[in-house]
């Protein structure tokens, strides 16, 4: 049988990439009554009945990862992409999506874009926040509109992996892609100003080949939720959290207000970061909060 890989969705049919190829196919019934679904970025076996026709997925193959919203499998990275101005630079929305990315062991790198559009004393306190960013281990590249030096800062880390294209809407994310493959010209949203925030410009998934990787542009990938993640597990999702855990005295310490927790210690000696500790109890509560599931 032969295999390939899922690198887009649309109305119902799967193209598979196999051999410098892309196949419409649909997917067996059998994936519907076991509750299973096809993803952009699986790779399957499919079969073809004759020359010229669809094909159709007979086997997915197990997955590295899956993403829910957007759905997606099998990802290396999230690029994360986020303007420091118009909209606004968010700090607890970036922090939410670390936390998801993170759950999911996939790696997050940081793309702050509109950096041209900061004035003097609002430069400082980015660069003060990309440095705090990269203290706790993560990469951020930052760029602005019509960067000539985009693809040779982004091609280091897109060669050979698969990488999300993620972030608050009408960040840049679009404007972006286009930089990077100019035929693509996909639609740049404008930015409402009543909302402050950007129109949904992206209709389905899937995969382009951008330097010597492979890039997902995709929709509804503007909030998260925590369903998936249990308050157990929520220090994990932070790196500089997880690096002091075995210093606190109690295992299991969900440093709320546990005695001689290390990462409180760390947040009055200015080691943690005093907003990434808020925005950790924020989370949660509202993981504490949440509903019990049925």
């Amino acid at each position: 049988m032969p295999n390939g890989q899922i690198r887009k969705a649309l109305s119902g049919y799967y193209y598979v990439y196999d051999e410098g190829q892309l196949l419409q196919c649909r997917g067996r019934g059998v994936f519907r009554k076991r509750g299973e679904q096809p993803l952009v970025g699986d790779f399957v076996e499919y079969a073809k009945e004759k020359e010229g026709s669809d094909g159709v997925i007979t086997k997915i193959f197990p997955r590295k990862n899956a993403l829910i919203r957007p759905p997606i499998a099998n990802v290396d990275q999230a690029l994360l992409v986020f303007s420091v101005k118009e909209p606004d630079f968010n700090l607890i929305l970036l922090d939410r999506f670390l936390v998801v990315l993170e759950s999911h062991q996939v790696t997050p790198i940081i793309c702050l874009t509109k950096m041209d559009l900061l004035l003097e004393n609002e430069k400082e306190e980015i660069q003060q926040y990309i440095k705090i960013y990269q203290e706790i281990g993560y990469e951020v590249i930052d760029t602005y509109k019509h960067d000539p030096k985009l693809l040779e800062k982004l091609e280091p880390f897109l060669e050979g992996k698969t990488t999300v294209l993620a972030g608050q809407s009408g960040v840049g994310k679009s404007t972006l892609l286009n930089t990077l493959i100019p035929e693509l010209n996909l639609k740049t949203g404008e930015i409402s100003q009543t909302l402050g925030r950007g129109k949904h410009t992206t209709r389905h998934v899937e995969l382009i080949e951008v330097a010597g990787g492979l890039v997902a542009d995709t929709p509804g990938f503007s909030s998260f939720d925590f369903d998936h993640i249990e308050k157990e597990d929520l220090p994990s999702c932070f790196p500089e959290f997880e690096r002091k855990k075995d210093e606190c005295k109690f295992r299991g310490c969900l440093h709320l207000k546990e005695p001689k927790c290390a990462i409180k210690e760390g947040v009055e000696s200015g080691e943690i970061q005093e907003f990434r500790y808020e925005h950790y109890l924020q989370f949660l509560q509202e993981i504490i909060d949440r509903k019990p599931r049925y």
